[in-house]
């Protein structure tokens, strides 16, 4: 992925590491598309930023489908899928009463990178060389226990990724995973604090693995005990200290 000539879309880059990732890439030298679900948040970060924007809902094929459609026809040119979209939510799997806050999940964070791939891979298959960048998190390798539908599905993002990549060997299409750590975002709710990673931080060192061309996987620092816990045969001691926290 060459940073400074891209044209990208980012869905769900409305706020934090979306937003931060889109700006970072515009001043690199790409062209951003963002797709976020509010079209007046959307308008206000055109005018401030310059970017392209599509109004889209990953809980919603048709959405989807049509959002595709229209930055493929006003970006023509566009060579990489960025699927930025993801819900967190906490569960007491004790009760279920958690039930609708999983199916939430799992449309948003899963179905939702799935649909979002199917939408704009044959657009990319076209290119002379195209990226798909998932988003997974450190948390698909090791649970935060309160969050485990979260969790799962990073993991299944993480699976699906691996086999997304071998069916395109051979093909202009690359694939790339982001794997955050936690990273100080809202995506627990305005005002929660986990604790997480420095957004610029975090967005600096990604950048500068995609400049030095990391692949397959993207990975930070602090996301790295997180991704080998298995490996390194701590991953129970991370769970139960994520759980406490």
């Amino acid at each position: 992925m060459d940073i400074t000539n891209s044209t990208v879309f980012i869905s769900g880059a409305t706020s934090g590491i979306g937003l931060g990732l889109a700006l970072r890439l515009q001043q690199a030298g790409s062209t951003v598309v963002i797709g976020g679900r509010r079209q007046s948040l959307l308008n206000s970060l055109a005018a401030e930023h310059g970017f392209g924007t599509v109004q889209i809902d990953v809980d919603d094929p048709a959405s989807i489908t049509a959002a595709a459609a229209s930055v493929i026809e006003t970006h023509p040119a566009l060579d990489t899928l960025v699927t930025m979209s993801g819900i967190m939510r906490q569960e007491d799997l004790r009760s279920s009463a958690h039930l609708a806050d999983a199916e939430a999940t799992v449309t948003t964070n899963f179905l939702g990178t799935v649909r979002l791939v199917d939408a704009f891979l044959p657009h990319l298959l076209t290119q002379q060389a195209s990226t798909v960048m998932t988003v997974s998190s450190g948390l698909a390798f090791t649970p935060l226990t309160p969050t485990p539908t979260y969790s799962a599905m990073k993991a299944a993002v993480h699976s699906y990724t691996l086999s997304l990549r071998q069916q395109l060997v051979g093909s202009p299409v690359s694939v790339l995973e982001l794997v955050p750590p936690a990273v100080a975002t809202d995506l627990q709710g305005a005002g929660v604090d986990f604790g997480g990673m420095p957004l610029d931080d975090f967005l600096t060192e990604v950048v500068a693995l995609l400049q030095a061309g990391a692949s397959p996987e993207v990975l930070v620092q602090n996301v790295l005990p997180l991704r080998w816990s298995e490996r390194d045969g701590t991953q129970q001691q991370l769970i139960e200290r994520l759980a406490s926290h």
